[in-house]
This record gives C-alpha cells, sequence and structure tokens, in this order.
C-alpha cells in the first residue's frame, strides 16, 4: 500500500469517526454539542480549519506539479483552488482575531452580525450572507460536486474534457458514498450546531479528493 493510499483511509476514517462521536455526543449531551464540541473556537472548528488550511497546501503543491509539466491553465486554476481554501481557513477563525485577541474594525462591528472580522456572518441590509451565500446556495453547490460531477465526468466526454482541461479533482465513489452518509446524519439531527460537523466532514473529503482523485493525471504528479 503506497503512502497516498495511506493517508487517504486515515482520513476516510477519521470522517467515519467523527460521525460516530458526533452521534454519540448529540445523544448524551446537547449541551455539551452546542457550547464545547461544535462551539466557536471548539474542537471541530479548529479540526475543520487546519482541513481546510491542508488542502490548501495541497493544492499549491499540485499547482507547482502542473507548472513544472507545462499545464499551465492546470497550474493557475489549481492555484486559485488553494487560494480559495486559504481564504476559507481565514474565514473559519474570523482570521485569528480570537485566537490573538484583537479588536474588529468599525465597518465589521457595525455589519457583522458577530462583530467579528469576516465575511461569512456580514450584514448587507437584511441579507444575511451565511445564509444567502454561504448557507444553503454553498452546500447545494458542495452536494452537486461530491454526488453529481464523478456521474456526468464518467459518462459525458465535454464535462470531462473542461474539468480535466481546469484541473478539478473529481470526487471518487467513496467520495460520494460518505458525503451521502453525512448529509444523512446531519439532515436527522436536530442540532442548530450540527453545520459545524458537516463543515468538518467537507474539508477533510476534499483533502482526501485532492490527494487521490479520480483524475489524478490532470491534477497533480502522478
Amino acid at each position: 500500500m503506497t503512502r497516498q493510499m495511506q493517508v487517504d483511509r486515515f482520513l476516510l476514517g477519521s470522517i467515519v469517526l467523527a460521525l460516530i462521536v458526533t452521534i454519540g455526543v448529540h445523544l448524551y449531551d446537547e449541551f455539551f454539542f452546542t457550547t464545547v464540541y461544535a462551539a466557536e473556537d471548539g474542537i471541530v472548528e479548529y479540526a475543520t480549519a487546519f482541513g481546510l488550511l491542508f488542502c490548501c497546501f495541497a493544492f499549491l503543491s499540485n499547482a507547482v506539479s502542473l507548472k513544472r509539466r507545462s499545464l499551465m491553465l492546470g497550474a493557475a486554476c489549481t492555484g486559485f483552488y488553494g487560494l480559495l481554501f486559504f481564504l476559507g481557513t481565514g474565514e473559519e477563525i474570523s482570521w485569528g482575531q480570537r485566537i490573538f485577541g484583537w479588536q474588529s474594525g468599525e465597518f465589521f462591528m457595525e455589519n457583522n452580525k458577530q462583530l467579528e472580522t469576516n465575511l461569512h456572518n456580514l450584514r448587507v441590509g437584511d441579507t444575511n450572507l451565511a445564509k444567502t451565500v454561504f448557507g444553503s446556495g454553498l452546500t447545494t453547490e458542495i452536494l452537486l460536486y461530491l454526488d453529481v460531477l464523478p456521474q456526468l465526468y464518467k459518462r459525458v466526454e465535454f464535462v470531462r474534457r473542461i474539468v480535466n482541461k481546469l484541473a478539478i479533482p473529481v470526487p471518487g465513489m467513496r467520495h460520494t458514498v460518505l458525503a451521502l452518509l453525512a448529509s444523512v446524519v446531519i439532515a436527522l439531527m436536530d442540532q442548530g450546531r450540527k453545520w459545524e460537523v458537516y463543515e468538518l466532514v467537507f474539508s477533510l473529503l476534499m483533502l482526501s479528493i485532492v490527494l487521490m482523485p479520480q483524475n489524478q493525471e490532470h491534477t497533480r504528479q502522478a
């Protein structure tokens, strides 16, 4: 078994373990779930931030690999994906605000519902970005990526060419199954902070996908 396969199994096993622990904590003590387990600056949130950061590093490593192979469009796209995950990491921990104890500026104090320095909790008039841009819409896009794209990639030649040209890592069946399992678990939970766990699952799934996608020869060093 290669090192990549070992890492992949570790990540997938971690997702299953996280879901089992989540169910257990939820059933045992909902107050602990909300105030400790899935709380702001809690175990789940920091684990998610690390997962997103490792995704960023993996994408940037892949971008360097693609550039060395003179696949410049793929390298540029992959570098952009890495930047998005770096932004996701910063947003997850409010750019280190609570870690380092600095105060939000006037704009965020007036327009952020949690008075923090991040974009996903901004209010624009009566619009809450966490619910509109970063809420159900983003969740739908993620599920389409995890569950629909792999099927289109296998069956539609045009989609396959575009995806490979843009170096988009395609999830495998194992990722699709775990995404559906996590969706069912989260949907059955009556818990406001459950979406923190969903974010953790996504970060670990994405790291597994970036490291071992279906189209590895088009996204990273083989």
